[in-house]
């Protein structure tokens, strides 16, 4: 893999995965859209687990929380920490499930395989997501804080999230959107879907990691490398959205998706003379 395709992969994952625009689908656009091998599941995880390590970086304090409050859930004791380390871990579950079905029926794999049909997968989660997300944050309440947080809205997220395995959807825009229809701040919802990504992407990066073990793989040095800019990429984009989010609202982020999918339809349908068409 050359030094650039690991800085655009890198950025592409860094500046995507907090916000509202698919990270997954960019990482999946990337050999369809260049002359590049596709980068495999292997630097597509490590780059997640550098988004992930950004995350507890940037909210480390909700992340001691967190902590603190799993050991109270060990010791039985019921506190404000114990029980949002609880809706975390149960709105988690869905996910795990979801992404072992698509692993060992190997949908994914079927779908990075097939560029065209990859493409057009992105731009209609991209169109679908991008109305649900601006719909939320129009009708959205904005009452709600994560310590209002209880089991169903939890687990409601929990779902969403894990229908965000599907390329193109967006981990935090699906949780987002969820929690703005639920009623809970814009800022609030954005610290609610980091801080539910931490096991879900801890979870995968862990899993792949032990299966390049037992292949005997390993992990490449392209991908750590891949992982370390990733890491800088994603602390600049949570700043990004958490700034935004308080001033501008997700309406930005709407058009964003909707722009891209006019620009994958026009390369799918060839609407546009000039323009290569994608095989």
């Amino acid at each position: 893999m050359t030094i650039e395709q690991i800085i655009a992969i890198a950025l592409i994952q860094g500046l995507t995965e907090f916000l509202p625009v698919s990270s997954s689908g960019h990482l999946a656009l990337i050999p369809v859209m260049t002359d590049w091998p596709d980068q495999g599941v292997i630097t597509d995880v490590m780059v997640h687990v550098g988004s992930l390590f950004a995350v507890i970086a940037y909210f480390w304090r909700d992340v001691l929380n967190l902590l603190s409050g799993t050991w109270d859930l060990v010791r039985f004791q019921n506190t404000a920490n114990s029980r949002m380390a609880g809706y975390i871990a149960l709105a988690t579950i869905p996910a795990l499930i979801f992404g072992a079905l698509l692993k060992v029926t190997g949908t994914l794999d079927a779908m990075r395989a097939d560029t065209v049909g990859m493409a057009k997968i992105i731009a209609w989660t991209a169109v679908i997501y991008g109305i649900l997300l601006f719909i939320a944050d129009v009708v959205g309440k904005r009452t709600k804080k994560m310590e209002d947080m209880t089991l169903a809205p939890a687990i409601t997220i929990g779902i969403c999230q894990a229908l965000a395995l599907i390329p193109g959807t967006s981990r935090s825009g699906a949780t987002m959107t969820a929690a703005r229809f639920l009623g809970f701040e814009r800022a609030e919802a954005a610290r609610f879907s980091f801080l539910l990504g931490i096991p879900a992407i801890a979870a995968a990066g862990g899993f792949t990691a032990i299966e390049a073990v037992q292949l005997g793989t390993g992990i490449p040095s392209y991908a750590i490398w891949a992982a370390v800019l990733t890491f800088f990429a994603a602390l600049a984009a949570i700043s990004i959205l958490m700034a935004l989010v308080k001033r501008m609202g997700l309406w930005i982020f709407t058009v964003y998706r909707l722009a891209l999918a006019a620009l994958l339809f026009a390369l799918i349908y060839e609407w546009i003379p000039g323009l290569p068409p994608l095989v």
